[in-house]
Parts: structure tokens; C-alpha cells; sequence
């Protein structure tokens, strides 16, 4: 842990301006969302240091936080916007480049209608403002179905299972940690990954101290992980089998009668049907596939029942899986069945101050997979959204497609935000040529990278101390309320434009309003908002006048207002004047440190929007998929599994053109067990060829006992070796592109999420 001081420094004569200071905001480079303190000369950010006062991290911070600097001061980083002229892209204004969107993306809209226009989102936009703000908006206005985020690479199973149980894909349950006395952790390594679907900053730090005060810490993982390494008990289990093990362990509950529903019954369903279901899935059925024994699948059961609290917590290595949405639907089945959902100590719902003001308890509108189809395999939508996996299928094969699809031939034009799926996503070198072949491409990105290099326009986003933050996305999954903004720690670079403007200008030049105010854009959101709020009997401004409501909207430009807007109409909002003290946008700017809301609380039923009205335990979707799971009992897969991994100093792509994120330990290899390198005849150091169902790679070898025998693992977002990129760094330590062994067809069919894990793999040494 470090901390900073938030008092201004004194000035040094040696920076640009004179003036060396302090400014706070929150990191936006992993889940954790730590606060900062960053020393800034002129204009440069030359330390970050957590901030000791901030109402949640408390001065915590980890090595991707320390090097916030060097992310902002990249070389590489693009400052101005590229336009493709005779098949190069080079530097142009900003209203050539928004000349060139609508001049590229309308007459696709118009001659083959809305779905031709695929819209493509990656993580880092819920790190910023405009990320969460503004997409929808240009979603909607297109009209598009067509739309891929890596949510379908990495956590969707976790929203579908949400959805089918509590009728709210968004409705996602966190651990205590802070609280609880037992944690059993699935396919999580959070020591590395600060933690993902559950917004902790210094979760090593809380699992110290879980143990400190004599609470149980179970991983179950193929990998010894550094949380592993912390664990009182590590369980080995064979990839991908997570959904059988915990299945399993249901079952134990209730063979010996330890369901204790507790202060949940009245709010529960289907608790006799699903111990019907899961009648057959006993340790004795399910040991031989998990390889665990039988026994220890029993006390896991019973340790986790005998608790005075508890909380299981699964991620990315149980959700990127065949079986992840049932792997992440058990997770809850058993903090259900043990009576730990909604409970201290246990699983709880986070409240949000820009969550939707608290529905009426009751019967909601439910939650529907499949509205429609894509166009080429029919795979149906979640959350709507198509898999990012058929994104290339999408684009390269012609004609009308399946029936029931979306129908009307192929993508012709593509709108990316943040993201590189030719190096994230399964199947990149089929990805990459079909991007070749688009009729139109526009991307939002502060990078030429492996994706960016095929737009037509890149538009770059100001460096981070340049943007404002608040985390309305990770605020909805932290293990406390609380709230925090902060404004540019830096005034924009001559040149720059607003990252909040760049959406909105997206958003006219796709929408045929191209050249219109900016601002309109958001005006329009916040009349509708407020409109719609007025007419809600049982909302704080019923009855009152839209126009008078919006004047009182405090916030310098478009984006400010909005949020003060949901921040006055939240569960913490002032109401407009409804609720004195209430939270507002000059609170939270008279609070630099944050406003802290409290811990996690009880919530049901109001969390609720299935149907009934009630917990809905076993819904048809999931009873369905349980007869595939069974016959994964009398699996006995041979050779090798890859399995991915994280890295304390990485993350995305984009963070391997960082000095001091690569390197060492935090490098691309393929860890292999002693006894599989002795049986192959590899070497620590030597080079391999891995080969999968979508291509090989040659990757270095790295010899080491955390991986179980049979188990291999490589990092993601590597792959850096493709030309016409601008990444020095990334380049110069390029390492292999895991997702060149995958084809992309195997898909968990609830969610779509692409199989990252657990896959099967060949091994041949490279002799040298």
C-alpha cells in the first residue's frame, strides 16, 4: 500500500509551468477504481500515489495504478484525429474527420438498412463517462441490432444467470468481504486481477484480514495462484468442470438436509424442483471428471453450510466456459441455499447513487434471451447483444442468412470503441481480414493498433488526467456504497477535443444530424429524463414542471448535468429539493474524497423484477441446460487444457505499450507442468508449438509447478507483431496471440460467451 498527500506541493521552478500540484481522481485501469493522487508539473503527471483520504480505497493502491503516469504520458498515444487517404491513414482536423464519419456511415444505413452497421465496445468504456453515456444513445439512434461488446468474452454467463434468477441482468449480488467468514473463490484470482463483478480495492488486503479474523478462505482453481498461495484450502479441479463440482455440492445440501433458506423463504421458488434436478449430480458421479475427490466435495459442501457466514464467489475462469452460465447460476444457488444471499456477511446487492430510483416491490417485466438471432449461425440475443465471437461471420459471409435471423446480408460498416478484438477476441486472423474488406470503418481509440490500422477514421479521446471520471458501472458491483467524481486533473492539449464530445458527435453523424450542436445531444437526454420522471406518481417530482427541473441542473457541459440529474433522482438523490441533504453533483464536488454511502445492506425484495416477483430458482432455460451438464458427468478429456491467466502489472491490450507493464513475470509464456515438460522433452526458456482447433502458435516455455499436470496457461491480449500498428513498446516484446489457437465456435449457449478456457491443446517441441 502507498498513500499521497492531497494537499497542493510546493511549486518547483523545474516544471513547464512552475507550478508543481496535486489533483485526485479515481484509477481507471482495472475494476478496483482506487483513488489517486497524482503529482502533476505544467501539465505532465509525474507521480500517482494512492490517496489516503479516499472514502473507499483509502490510500491502497496497486503497480497498474503507480504507472498512471506512464500511461498518460504515452509517446504513442494518438493526438489528433486519421482519415484513410489512398489507403493511408494520416492526421486530419476534427470536422474533416466527422465529414468523413457521416459521409461513411450514412449511405450504408440507407441503402442497406440499420443492421448493416455493426457497433463494437470494449472494456475501457466503462472506465470513462462517455463510454457509459453515450453508446446507448448511438445504438438507439442507428437502430442497430448488430451490436458485440466483450461483454461475451468474459462476463456475460454472470448477467444471464442474474436475469433468469431475479428478472435483472444488472442484478448482481457481491461477497461481503469485509464481513464474511468463509469465501470460496471459482476461476478468481483477484490477488492478480483486483478483482472483476466485484469492485474491492485492496482485495489482497481484505482477504488478509478475512483470515486475520479467522474466517476460511477455499480457492478452487487448475492454477496455484498468488491467491491460491493465500488460501487455507486449495482445491486443483480440472478446467471447465466448476458447474458439475458445484452441482454437486447442491446436491450434498440436500442429501443431508442442509438447506437453510432462513430469512429468504418467503422470497424463494422452486427450492423442491431443484433438488429433483440435481438429484444425480453426487460427489461419487461428478469426482472422477472434476478430479476432486469425492469426500472433499462433501466438506467443501459442509464447510460452506457450517459457516456462520459465507459467500461463494466465481469469475472469469468458471464463466468462459461451455458451462458458464450454469457455473454462474450454482455460485447463487449456493449462497442461496445456505440462506447467504441478501445477508451480512454473505452476498449482497450494491446500491448505486445513479442507480434507477427503487422499482415497487412486486411482479416486474422478467428477463427474455433470443429477441432475435444473427444472421449467419442463429445465434440468439442476450442482453442485446449478438456473441463478439460471430462478429467476423457477420462480416465476410454473404447472403440473407438463417431463417429467423437478423436477415439482410452482411455487416458493410463497423463502429468500434475501445477495443481490439483482433487480438481479444477467438478466430483474430479471420477477424482481421474481414475488417480489410468493410465498406466503412470508424474507431474511437487512442491507439493504431492491431484493430485500428483497417478504420477509414480514428478518433482519439484525451489523455486520462484530461477526461472527468465517476464509475457508474463499477459503483453498481462495489463491495460499499459510495460516490466519487472527479473534473480533468489537466486542462485539454491545444488540439484536443473532449472525449464527451466526440460521442455526441458520433452519435449527430451517424444519426443524419451530422453538423447539429453537440450539446443537443444531451439536452435531449435530459428533457426525455425528466420528462418521464415528472409522470412518476410515486417519484420525488411528480407533477412538477420539466423545463423549471432542467434549469436547476448544475455541471459544466452536457455530461455534468446528466449526472447531477441521476444523481438527484438516485436512491441517495436530493429529489430536487424533495430530500434535503441528498446527493447532488456539488456534493460530490464539494466532497473530493468521495461521499461514502455505507456498507451493503439487505435489499429484498426490491431488487426483484422476475415474473412472480420472487427468487425464480430453477427457470426453464437453466432446467434445459442441465441435461447437457449431465453428460459431461462421463467426460474423461485426454492431453492437453489451456487455461488463461492474469498479471498484476497488465490487463488489456493496450496497457503492453507501457513501459513497466511487461517483462519478467509479467511476460507471455506458456507455463507447463515438470512432469508434461519431461514427457515432451521441453525446456525452461525453449520454444513450443501449441496447436488448437484454430490455428498454432510458437510460444516460449516456462516450466513451473503452479499448473496441475495436463493443465498449460497462457496470458491474453498478446500477439503484438502485425504491421501498420503504432505501438513501440507493445512490438518490441510482441509475445503470441492465444486467440489464434481458437476457431470460435465453441460458445456456452445461455450466454454466448466465447470458450476461453479449458480448451484442448497440442504440444510439439521446437528443437532448435
Amino acid at each position: 500500500m502507498s498513500s499521497a498527500p492531497s494537499a497542493p506541493l510546493t511549486p518547483s521552478a523545474s516544471s513547464p509551468s512552475g507550478t508543481t500540484r496535486t489533483a485526485l481522481r479515481v484509477c481507471p485501469l482495472c475494476e478496483a477504481t482506487c483513488g489517486l493522487a497524482l503529482t502533476i508539473e505544467g501539465t505532465a503527471v509525474t507521480r500517482a500515489c494512492g490517496d489516503r483520504d479516499d472514502v473507499f480505497s483509502h490510500g491502497f493502491i496497486c503497480p497498474k495504478g503507480a504507472l498512471f503516469g506512464s500511461v498518460d504520458g504515452d509517446p504513442d498515444r494518438l493526438t489528433r484525429p486519421l482519415l484513410r487517404r489512398r489507403g493511408r491513414l494520416t492526421e486530419t482536423g476534427w470536422d474533416e474527420a466527422f465529414d468523413a464519419v457521416a459521409a461513411g456511415l450514412r449511405p450504408v444505413i440507407e441503402t442497406y438498412g440499420p443492421n448493416a452497421v455493426g457497433v463494437v465496445l470494449g472494456n475501457p468504456n466503462v472506465h470513462t463517462v462517455a463510454g457509459v453515456l453515450y453508446p446507448p444513445l448511438l445504438v438507439n439512434g442507428i437502430g442497430t441490432r448488430s451490436l458485440f461488446t466483450a461483454t461475451t468474452l468474459d462476463q456475460m454467463p454472470k448477467h444471464v444467470s442474474s436475469g433468469l434468477l431475479y428478472g435483472d441482468a444488472h442484478a448482481i449480488p457481491v461477497p461481503d468481504l469485509d464481513r464474511t467468514d468463509h469465501l470460496l473463490l471459482l476461476g478468481a484470482n483477484p490477488v492478480e486481477s483486483n478483482g472483476s463483478l466485484c469492485t474491492a480495492p485492496d482485495f489482497p488486503g481484505r482477504l488478509a484480514a478475512l483470515r486475520a479474523r479467522g474466517g476460511t478462505l477455499t480457492v478452487i482453481d487448475p492454477r496455484r495462484t498468488s491467491t491460491a498461495r493465500l488460501a487455507d484450502r486449495h482445491v486443483a479441479i480440472r478446467p471447465g468442470t466448476d458447474a458439475l463440482l458445484l452441482a454437486a455440492m447442491a446436491n450434498v445440501l440436500f442429501a443431508e438436509d442442509r438447506v437453510r433458506l432462513r430469512h429468504l423463504a418467503p422470497h424463494v421458488l422452486q427450492v423442491p424442483e431443484l433438488g429433483s434436478a440435481l438429484v444425480e449430480f453426487t460427489p461419487e458421479a461428478v469426482s472422477e471428471a472434476c478430479d476432486v475427490a469425492a469426500g472433499t466435495i462433501r466438506d467443501l459442501a459442509r464447510e460452506l453450510a457450517g459457516a456462520p457466514t459465507a459467500a461463494v464467489y466465481g469469475r472469469i475462469g468458471s464463466s468462459t466456459v461451455l458451462f458458464g452460465t450454469l457455473a454462474s447460476w450454482l455460485v447463487d444457488v449456493l449462497n442461496i441455499l445456505t440462506g447467504n444471499l441478501d445477508r451480512p456477511g454473505g452476498v449482497l446487492f450494491p446500491q448505486s447513487a445513479t442507480d434507477r430510483p427503487p422499482r415497487p416491490v412486486g411482479p416486474g417485466s422478467g428477463f427474455t434471451l433470443g429477441r432475435w438471432r444473427s444472421r449467419v449461425s442463429g445465434h440468439p440475443e442476450v442482453k442485446g447483444e449478438l456473441p463478439f465471437a460471430a462478429l467476423s461471420e457477420e462480416i465476410d459471409t454473404p447472403g440473407a442468412g438463417v431463417p429467423g435471423g437478423l436477415g439482410g446480408g452482411p455487416l458493410r460498416a463497423l463502429v468500434t470503441s475501445a477495443t481490439n478484438p483482433v487480438l481479444s477476441a477467438p478466430d483474430g486472423d479471420r477477424l482481421d481480414r474481414a475488417l480489410a474488406g468493410l465498406d466503412f470503418m470508424v474507431s474511437v481509440d487512442p491507439y493504431l493498433n492491431e484493430t485500428t490500422r483497417h478504420a477509414h477514421v480514428v478518433l482519439p479521446p484525451p489523455r486520462p488526467s484530461r477526461t472527468p471520471h465517476y464509475d457508474f458501472a463499477f459503483n453498481m458491483l462495489a463491495v460499499r456504497n459510495q460516490a466519487r467524481y472527479s473534473r480533468p486533473a489537466v486542462p485539454l492539449d491545444a488540439g484536443a477535443m473532449a472525449e464527451t464530445e466526440i460521442h455526441a458527435r458520433l452519435v449527430l453523424a451517424a444519426t443524419g444530424l451530422h453538423g447539429a450542436d453537440p450539446a443537443d445531444v444531451d439536452a435531449c437526454v435530459v428533457d426525455s429524463a425528466l420528462v418521464q420522471a415528472v409522470a412518476d406518481p410515486l417519484g420525488p417530482v411528480h407533477g412538477r414542471d420539466p423545463h423549471a427541473l432542467a434549469a436547476e441542473l448544475d455541471g459544466e457541459g452536457g455530461a455534468e448535468r446528466r449526472l447531477d440529474l441521476m444523481l438527484r433522482l438516485g436512491p441517495y438523490g436530493d429529489g430536487f429539493g424533495a430530500r434535503p441533504g441528498g446527493l447532488t453533483l456539488r456534493r460530490l464536488l464539494d466532497a473530493p474524497h468521495g461521499v461514502d454511502l455505507g456498507p451493503l445492506r439487505p435489499r429484498l425484495p426490491q431488487p426483484l423484477a422476475t415474473r412472480s416477483g420472487r427468487v425464480e430458482l430453477l427457470p426453464p432455460p437453466i432446467a434445459a441446460d442441465l441435461t447437457r451438464l449431465a453428460l459431461a458427468r462421463h467426460d474423461r478429456p485426454g492431453g492437453y487444457v489451456l487455461v488463461g491467466r492474469r498479471h498484476l502489472r497488465s490487463g488489456n491490450s493496450w496497457l503492453h505499450n507501457v513501459p513497466g507493464f511487461g517483462g519478467g513475470s509479467q511476460s507471455c509464456t506458456l507455463h507447463v507442468h515438470p512432469e508434461d515438460a519431461r514427457r515432451l522433452g521441453l525446456a525452461d526458456g525453449g520454444r513450443v508449438r501449441v496447436s488448437g482447433s484454430g490455428g498454432e502458435v510458437a510460444a516460449q516455455v516456462e516450466i513451473t509447478d503452479s499448473v496441475r499436470p495436463g493443465v498449460v496457461s497462457l496470458p491474453r491480449g498478446w500477439g503484438h507483431d502485425r504491421p501498420g500498428t503504432r505501438l513501440r513498446v507493445a512490438a518490441a516484446l510482441p509475445g503470441v496471440n492465444v486467440n489464434r489457437l481458437l476457431d470460435g465456435s465453441l460458445l456456452d449457449p445461455l450466454s454466448g460467451t466465447a470458450v476461453l478456457n479449458a480448451v484442448p491443446v497440442r504440444l510439439t517441441a521446437i528443437c532448435t
